[in-house]
Order: C-alpha cells, then sequence, then structure tokens
C-alpha cells in the first residue's frame, strides 16, 4: 500500500482507471473488470464526470453512474474513488457555482456520501484560482469530498492553487495528475514532479501506457485491421524511439517474467512522487498485467537502463 501525498488515503499502488467504462467495456464488462482488480488487491478507481461524452449515444457521467451502480451492488470495504469536475458537457468549467453542482450530481451518481478525492480535470483560466480554491474548500469543510486534487495544471498554477490555500485555510492538494509515461516524460520531470516533491503531492499519472502503446501491441504505424478506438493514439509513438523502449521493456520484462505492460508501469511506479499509476481494462485478461505492474519491483540498473532508452531528442525519432 502507498499513501497519496499528505493525506490518509492508503492505496494498491496502481488506479483502474474508468475512462473505458461506458464506452468500450459496457455495463457487465466493467463489472467484471471492478470485480477481478479488486479480488486482486486493487482498491483505487480514478474516473470523470464527463467520461465518456465523446462516445455516441452518451452525454457524460455513464463512467460514474456504472461505478455507482457497482458500488451499491458489491459495497466492497475500503475502495478509493477518485473523480473529476471541469469537462462534463452539463458543468463545464471551474466557477465555484459550477464545481458545487458538478460535486453533487458526481455524488448522485457514485451514489456515495463523499468523494474521495476530487480533481480540477483542466485548469480553466477564465475563472480566478482564488475562486475554484475556495470552492473545492468549501466542498472539503462540507463533508462532500475528503481530499483535493488538480490533473492537467502547469507547475506555476499548482504551486499558486497551493499558496492560495494555505493563505487562505482551506484544504490544500494532495494529488497532481499529469499526462506522464515513458514516452511522454520530459515537461513532467523538468517542473512537475520536483514541485510535488517539495509540496509532498502525490502524482497519480494517466495514459500510463501511452494510450496501449506500452503494451507492446503496436509496433507499426499503420493501425489497418486494429479494432480498439484507441489504436490511432498508440500506433503513433511506433517510431524508432518508441520500438526501441519496446524492445527494452520485453527483454526486462522476460527477466522478471512479467508482460511489457507490467514492466512499463512498474518504471514509471518508481519515479519520484508517484504514488499509482492509472491504466484502464477494458477487458477482464488484461486486469492481471495492471496488478502485476502495482507489484513488480525493477532493479535500480533497470530503471535507469529504462530511462536512458527513453530519453528523446529530435535526433532519436
Amino acid at each position: 500500500m502507498t499513501r497519496i501525498g499528505s493525506s490518509d488515503l492508503s492505496v494498491f499502488p496502481l488506479s483502474l482507471g474508468g475512462n473505458v467504462f461506458g464506452w468500450t467495456a459496457d455495463r457487465d464488462t466493467s463489472f467484471a473488470v471492478l470485480d477481478a482488480f479488486t479480488a486482486g488487491g486493487g482498491d483505487f478507481v480514478d474516473t470523470a464526470d464527463s467520461y465518456s461524452a465523446w462516445a455516441p449515444g452518451n452525454s457524460g457521467g455513464e463512467s460514474e453512474t456504472i461505478l455507482g451502480e457497482w458500488l451499491a451492488s458489491r459495497r466492497p470495504a475500503g475502495t478509493v474513488v477518485a473523480t473529476k469536475v471541469s469537462q462534463h458537457p452539463q458543468f463545464p468549467g471551474l466557477s465555484a457555482a459550477n464545481v458545487r453542482r458538478a460535486a453533487e450530481a458526481s455524488l448522485g451518481r457514485l451514489g456515495v456520501d463523499a468523494i474521495d478525492l476530487y480533481y480540477a480535470h483542466f485548469d480553466d483560466p477564465s475563472v480566478p484560482l482564488e475562486e475554484t480554491v475556495a470552492a473545492f474548500g468549501r466542498l472539503v469543510s462540507d463533508g462532500l469530498v475528503r481530499y483535493v486534487g488538480v490533473s492537467n495544471y502547469s507547475a506555476d498554477r499548482i504551486r499558486e492553487w497551493d499558496r492560495i490555500a494555505r493563505e487562505t485555510g482551506v484544504a490544500r492538494p494532495v494529488a497532481v495528475q499529469p499526462h506522464y509515461n515513458l514516452v511522454h516524460r520530459n515537461d513532467v520531470e523538468e517542473s512537475i514532479a520536483p514541485l510535488a516533491t517539495e509540496l509532498g503531492l502525490g502524482l497519480v499519472p494517466y495514459s500510463s501506457l501511452a494510450s496501449g502503446f506500452l503494451t507492446g501491441k503496436y509496433r507499426s504505424t499503420d493501425t489497418a485491421g486494429q479494432t480498439s478506438p484507441r489504436a490511432g493514439g498508440a500506433a503513433k509513438y511506433a517510431t524508432a524511439h518508441g520500438l526501441r523502449i519496446i524492445d527494452a521493456l520485453e527483454e526486462i520484462g522476460d527477466a522478471h517474467g512479467a508482460s511489457i505492460a507490467s514492466t512499463a508501469l512498474a518504471w514509471l511506479r518508481a519515479q519520484p512522487a508517484v504514488v499509482a499509476p492509472i491504466a484502464s481494462a477494458r477487458t477482464v485478461d488484461q486486469v492481471p498485467d495492471l496488478l502485476v505492474g502495482g507489484r513488480l519491483e525493477l532493479a535500480p540498473d533497470e530503471i535507469d537502463h529504462l530511462r536512458r532508452v527513453s530519453e528523446w531528442s529530435p535526433a532519436q525519432a
């Protein structure tokens, strides 16, 4: 178990992404994935109020609804739920009134008394940060949210949020959710991770498997014959540089009897301030690799080798 920043939330060090619930995984499949994840020791689930508004026929909130129905039917003890606000079609942005309305709607869909970890999904420069910070603080003081997080924020804006929270005496963030993986490193490692370490924030990276590229399934930029909606996003990484990373992951994974995906997650877990990478599973068969990724410990020389192989420059493209 690992602790999220300065909170009292201790979680399995791999978070199950709920972005596929109600999209590429229907209700029954989502239930089966959640059952397999928790049966294997997982207890941390990440979603957002906007998931999955992009899918035909959806309007947003489908993932939270499915997760809420699963929670009600299973009543699993100790499950930690994170969700986010600012992108739902009916609740866009981070004004104080919208944050409150969106949180109440999420609570209704999830069927819980309090959201364990509530993120500002994307920065909203149209709203004074003081207003947003105060709105999140009120949710905590009113008992609707336990802890606050920020997602997709720059280091400067994270620092400013934390300063405002400290000076006004409201709940400070405990977690940051950045886009971070072996093929997308630089901006996080240069600014976000050092700040998280300084402020005692836990990193909960999303896109930990680069839309599936870091599973090793996509070794060509040609997506012909691929049925996954994320194939295009994964295949774009299948450059010479990306394939060198896959080869290194495969070699190290083989030494541990682990998959490429598990090895990629283990590397990410070993990075400074990282608490629990987020990875999703659209089928039950994909869950075991995620659970192994939450337990596999790589040797220091293996971590360093993957760091060196994945360092990118234009000459490596």
